[in-house]
């Protein structure tokens, strides 16, 4: 007996619905609780979710115990805020992350972020081991081949297949004149059909990287968010630009922080201004916010830009 295909879910996905319509998607993340307890992330996407089409929850980022991002989408999606479950490579091997995506499909959690993940050198328990039994592009054909044939990886049939919306994440740059995207393009070949980025605040090097990525026809196939956020201060900037691989912040916005009587509103300000730019680069689709504690400020930094 084949796999049954719900495909009236295909037009129930919020995000999917935003970004195959052509509508600017916003998509914001959320680090779930070191904790047993979903207070924190409840009040945290009650204020997200008037901006937003979507919201990412975290999955061990950077290789510290939290509450894992299943039962975290789970909650939001019993709260009505449209999930999006990351699911890193790092932790479980191919039957524990398949059967925890079986899991999250019954539960109408379709939207998954594939990610490597950090490497446990990272995190703060020194004797934990990494698994890595897939890596990316292995996991999303797992997702594809659940979907599209109703199987398992190895083959085995499911009774109800699900409708996955698979994610790769990627970091804009000034690319050589002989690069190719063969990473995106193995990431498409795979199943991925949306793209969230490391953060660009640089909107002249996003522009120059999407013309590459045109040029090669990725972007007629894959949906590309941009990584954005509201900064706090010039400090955190920097912080951010030396420490986080791949990001992008020109001096100038750093300067700008600087510069700021109140830096909130001014980093609220060159937030929305992104958001404004990014929506005039052909082959972007939506942005992806990203700012630790500034829940409200990521709200206020979307009703400025304008886009509803």
């Amino acid at each position: 007996m084949l796999a049954r295909i719900d495909h009236e879910s295909l037009m129930s996905n919020p995000l999917r619905k935003s970004l195959e319509s052509g509508h600017f998607a916003i998509t914001a993340e959320l680090t779930p609780p070191r904790g047993a307890d979903f207070d924190t992330l409840t009040v945290a996407a009650k204020i997200l979710q008037p901006a937003v089409s979507a919201i990412n929850l975290t999955d061990g980022a950077g290789a510290r115990v939290r509450m894992s991002s299943l039962p975290a989408a789970i909650h939001l999606k019993q709260l009505g805020v449209e999930p999006i479950m990351q699911v890193t490579c790092r932790d479980r091997n191919r039957i524990a992350i398949q059967s925890d995506l079986l899991g999250a499909a019954a539960f109408g959690i379709e939207n998954i972020l594939v990610l490597t993940g950090d490497s446990v050198d990272a995190g703060d328990d020194p004797a934990a081991k990494a698994v890595f039994d897939f890596d990316s592009r292995s996991l999303m054909s797992a997702l594809s081949a659940m979907s599209k044939n109703g199987t398992t990886l190895s083959g085995s049939e499911l009774t109800t297949a699900p409708n996955f919306f698979i994610g790769a994440a990627d970091a804009p740059h000034d690319a050589s004149l002989d690069w190719r995207p063969d990473g995106l393009q193995s990431k498409q070949d795979a199943g991925a059909r949306f793209v969230q980025t490391q953060y660009c605040f640089d909107m002249e090097v996003l522009s120059r990287y999407m013309r590459r990525l045109a040029d090669q026809g990725l972007t007629e196939h894959l949906h590309f968010l941009v990584g954005l956020g509201p900064l706090r201060s010039a400090k955190g900037a920097r912080w951010m630009r030396d420490n986080l691989f791949g990001t992008i912040i020109p001096e100038g916005i750093i300067r700008r922080m600087e510069a700021a009587r109140d830096p909130r509103a001014e980093g609220i300000g060159i937030c929305a201004e992104l958001i404004q730019q990014a929506r005039e680069i052909n082959g972007v689709s939506g942005a992806h916010l990203m700012a630790p504690g500034l829940h409200q400020e990521m709200v206020e930094a979307v009703d400025r830009a304008g886009v509803s």
